[in-house]
């Protein structure tokens, strides 16, 4: 015989009322506790004119209670604090906090924030063009010079805080190596404002070119002698022909400061017996300067046993 509603599925009605009652008894008997945890704060609704002076705090601290069994599966990144700035105006304002302004999940209870004050300072936001300054590293290889750097393209646009763009005068570059170049070097880098406030829109990077040529004063030593270097002890050496004809090349002013003392021209020995060689020339000059032609770029050594020891 069915059984009028509603007296059917008792059974299941029996075990579905005893789970409830067992859950209720289950939570109900779990104690209440409170908790400190570091959240999260989160700025909404940011006035698109405005820009923030100060860096604003990323965590604040909140007192959450709720049952042990809730708190234990809870983590700071499900509370979040927030701050509605849909009302921002320019100048130093304070924002309270109050628990009505953190998101918790069901069945925790914030009672307390700290700070419960925040303050900001806002101005009004401003962009203007600047131009890049290129930022080169190192020197051209010996006997070449670096012409003038240019940048595409020359200026880009930057935003930030009225005040912080109108003093901002440059945007620099990341740095281009031109350490040892024989040849104009190219890079395409990244800019930026060392002023924290100040962030660039666009362009964000730029196209570099260093033009790097062989110096324009040339200047000929006609008689360097050729030093012997690493001869063994008891052995005496001798370079035919004795000197050499060394052609630099570089800047006009490092030519120019360069005289005979500053030229030395070598073969080295290191290793070598008696006998008779031919070695490479080698020679050592100031820096601003290079080497272009060594005449003859070989010499003959002739080493013996040093008769006189």
């Amino acid at each position: 015989m069915r059984l009028p509603w509603p007296f059917g599925h008792v059974g299941l009605k029996s075990v579905s009322i005893g789970i409830a009652i067992a859950l209720w008894m289950a939570v109900a008997g779990e104690d209440t506790v409170e908790r400190g945890l570091r959240v999260p704060l989160e700025l909404q609704q940011f006035p698109p004119d405005l820009e923030l002076i100060d860096e604003p705090p990323t965590l604040v601290d909140v007192r959450v209670r709720g049952t042990s069994g809730a708190l234990a599966l809870t983590v700071p990144s499900d509370i979040i604090a927030v701050i509605d700035l849909r009302h921002a105006r320019a100048g130093r304002r304070l924002f309270q906090l109050t628990p009505e302004q953190v998101r918790a999940p069901f069945g925790i209870e914030v009672v307390q924030i700290t700070p419960a004050t925040i303050a900001l300072e806002f101005e009004a936001s401003a962009t203007r063009k600047v131009p890049v300054a290129p930022s080169v590293e190192g020197n051209p290889a010996p006997g070449f010079v670096m012409g003038s750097v240019t940048v595409a393209p020359s200026e880009v646009e930057i935003a930030g805080p009225a005040s912080a763009v109108e003093t901002a005068r440059e945007v620099l570059t990341e740095p281009i190596a031109v350490e040892g170049a024989t040849a104009s070097v190219t890079a395409t880098v990244n800019v930026g404002v060392l002023n924290p406030l100040v962030r660039v829109r666009a362009p964000r990077s730029v196209s570099v070119t260093v033009p790097i040529a062989p110096g324009p004063s040339e200047r000929t030593f006609r008689a360097s002698p050729v030093h012997l270097r690493g001869l063994g002890p008891s052995l005496m050496g001798q370079a035919l022909p004795p000197s050499v004809a060394v052609f630099l090349r570089g800047s006009r002013a490092g030519v120019s400061r360069t005289d005979a003392s500053d030229v030395v021209a070598w073969v080295d020995l290191r290793g070598l017996g008696p006998g008779a060689y031919t070695l490479p020339v080698q020679v050592e000059t100031p820096a601003a300067v290079g080497v272009v032609r060594i005449d003859p770029a070989t010499v003959h050594i002739s080493i013996a046993n040093d008769k006189s020891r």
